[in-house]
């Protein structure tokens, strides 16, 4: 749901918040500063391993981030970034995920025509600029790149010395990211333990191709996190998905993150929201803490 339309919307809100708060939440990156404090991807951090990787797919050579804690095995985590793609936010989510005892991927989906990241520090998708760069590279994608990247992506896990493969690996996306991860999980339905979705746009719609159609073939735990004003466009999803879920006997948590904007997670993003971010961060980590065991 990462379109015009939501920017306007996000925007409003953003001009408003910066009338009442007086300051500005995205001032050369400070708000990645301020919520990932030192966490971020090239700083030292005691007991954490990070590494720029490269991964072969069957389309071409796809960049990525991974960090995992320095010693040991631990279960694996798939992130698929926003439309804005892999930048140093997204590397920072990584390696907060790495702290918490994962070993965690985030990738470029745009491997097979820009590597990343496509944004400069402090650029952001409201920037209409910025989305006439980067909306061509997201309309490129489609259910069989997700597939074939899904499918490279966990083999590449898989066969990492610091990923346990006893367990089951778990998946997160962010706005377009949302339906990647559903796709991932009825993908690799033996692999793929727990799905978490942020923001995501179209997770249930009236199209044959529809996410939620794909629960069934899946067998993992889900985590969907709606953001208020994609909840007052599309008011009916969350209860499709709910039923879809109960329907195929998936356990699942579907929430509105009352007072959030689309695009609350990422620390750099205009709506920024930090405590409801936290909070999703917490329900992620119960999530798989049951679900990749």
């Amino acid at each position: 749901m990462c379109d015009d339309i939501t920017e306007l919307e996000n925007q409003g809100f953003y001009e408003k918040l910066l009338t009442r708060r007086g300051f500005n939440l995205l001032a050369g990156g400070a708000a990645i500063s301020v919520a990932f404090t030192g966490c971020a991807p090239g700083e030292p951090a005691e007991g954490i391993v990070e590494n720029d990787v490269i991964i072969d797919t069957p389309d071409g050579e796809a960049d990525a981030y991974f960090a995992h804690p320095a010693k040991g095995t631990h279960a694996a985590v798939l992130i698929w970034p926003d439309i804005v793609g892999l930048r140093p936010a997204f590397k920072m989510m990584a390696k907060r995920l790495a702290g918490d005892g994962y070993a965690a991927l985030v990738i470029n989906p745009y491997y097979r025509q820009v590597q990343a990241p496509l944004v400069e520090v402090g650029q952001t998708f409201r920037d209409p600029e910025v989305r006439k760069k980067i909306i061509p590279y997201a309309r490129a994608l489609s259910r069989e790149t997700n597939i074939t990247d899904a499918k490279a992506f966990i083999s590449w896990l898989d066969g990492q010395s610091a990923v346990d493969r006893s367990r089951k690996i778990g998946t997160t996306g962010y706005c377009m990211g949302g339906p990647m991860t559903f796709v991932t999980a009825a993908t690799l339905p033996e692999r793929i333990g727990a799905a978490a979705s942020f923001h995501g746009g179209g997770l249930a719609t009236d199209k044959p191709d529809s996410p939620h159609l794909l629960i069934p073939t899946s067998r993992a735990d889900y985590l969907v996190a709606i953001a208020a004003n994609d909840d007052e466009r599309s008011p009916e999803d969350k209860n499709i998905l709910k039923a879809a879920f109960a329907s195929a006997g998936r356990k699942a948590e579907v929430e509105v993150y009352e007072g959030t904007q689309h695009g609350w997670c990422p620390p750099d993003s205009a709506v920024y929201n930090e405590a409801a971010a936290n909070r999703a961060w917490e329900r992620t980590l119960a999530l798989f803490k049951t679900a990749l065991a």
